[in-house]
């Protein structure tokens, strides 16, 4: 039981690098996009702010993660690793192929998945789903909105600037904006990891009420600032440069918009998708110049691996523990 809880520990890390690496495009899309940084330096700023998230912004969506999407009763370590199986997958399958999927609807989905599988529609906790569902929904399109109506109204302010000042002032806010929206993906999407720790860690016996032990939050913020750092360069590259063209004011208000909506869900305990936060960010910001600035055809796809994450995660951790069932005991 000691060594398979020690490989779930250490796969679960795993998954979290690869969520970084999936997601360093959201941390950094918009600083490449506008040219503030080169690439390798904008992953080791989105990285070092990631990690710095691990101080002070609690564990709220920890504990949805580890308590509100299957109930706590039908856990197990197997379940826990055929949910990560189908998580990890689904992630490296996407980030491979450039796809900027949901990595933690990827694990919402492969608990889901895997929880069915063992107990049926009685494992789930309806009330966490239904959160999580809504935010696929509402999380793109707040971030469009807050997006929009932000650059609608920095570029009223900014009227009667001249555009090479316009373009250095907003090259420097930049910095500023990309630091809050990597915070704001650090404490978002590294919690859902250590929840899923947490929660193995409960239902094995090894603390004794639910709780995120403090080598968990450090070992989880590690691994995804990690993960960062790597980056996964084509999910970069369809996010900074091929959904829509960004100038610095642009990148500032796409940012501000994400970190806004992110940190206020983390405190909240609502798990969403950075992804698509920051997509629809972007998404709002070029709309303001003209519809057709967003290349919808892009967009599209996006939306449509968006959709297919929670099943298709479900699918392959629900075969994984069937083929694991018999270990689970």
């Amino acid at each position: 039981m000691v060594t398979l809880t020690i490989f779930i520990v250490v796969l679960a890390l795993a998954f979290d690098f690869v969520n970084g690496m999936n997601d360093a495009a959201n941390s950094i899309a918009t600083i490449v996009s506008t040219r503030v940084l080169s690439p390798r330096l904008a992953v080791a700023w989105a990285a070092f702010f990631n990690f710095a998230a691990a101080f002070g912004f609690g564990v709220h969506v920890a504990t949805t993660i580890g308590k509100g999407i299957v109930d706590t009763s039908v856990v197990s370590p197997i379940l826990i690793l055929a949910a990560l199986v189908g998580a990890i997958l689904w992630a490296y399958l996407c980030t491979h192929y450039g796809l900027p999927i949901s990595v933690s609807h990827a694990l919402i989905g492969g608990l889901a998945g895997a929880g069915l599988a063992k107990a049926g529609p009685t494992a789930l906790v309806t009330s966490g789903l239904v959160k999580v569902a809504a935010f696929i929904v509402l999380s793109p399109v707040i971030g469009l909105v807050i997006g929009g109506l932000l650059m609608i109204g920095v570029s009223w302010v900014f009227r009667k600037a001249s555009p090479v000042r316009v373009d250095r002032f907003f090259r420097v806010g930049q910095l500023a904006s990309s630091a809050a929206f990597s915070l704001g993906h650090g404490t978002n999407d590294a919690q859902k990891t250590m929840g899923i720790i947490a929660v193995l860690l409960y239902s094995s016996g090894y603390i004794d009420r639910f709780y995120v032990p403090v080598w968990v939050i450090l070992a989880a913020y590690t691994s995804i600032a990690l993960g960062t750092l790597a980056g996964g360069w084509k999910v970069i590259r369809t996010m900074g440069v091929r959904l829509t063209d960004l100038k610095p004011m642009g990148g500032f208000c796409a940012e501000t918009a994400g970190a806004t909506m992110l940190i206020g869900t983390a405190l909240g305990g609502i798990p969403v998708s950075t992804t698509h936060t920051i997509a629809g960010a972007i998404m709002g910001v070029g709309a303001t110049r003209r519809l057709s600035a967003v290349r919808w055809g892009i967009a599209g796809k996006i939306v449509w691996a968006w959709f297919l994450t929670i099943p298709s995660s479900a699918l392959v951790a629900g075969l994984g523990y069937l083929a694991l069932a018999g270990f689970d005991r």
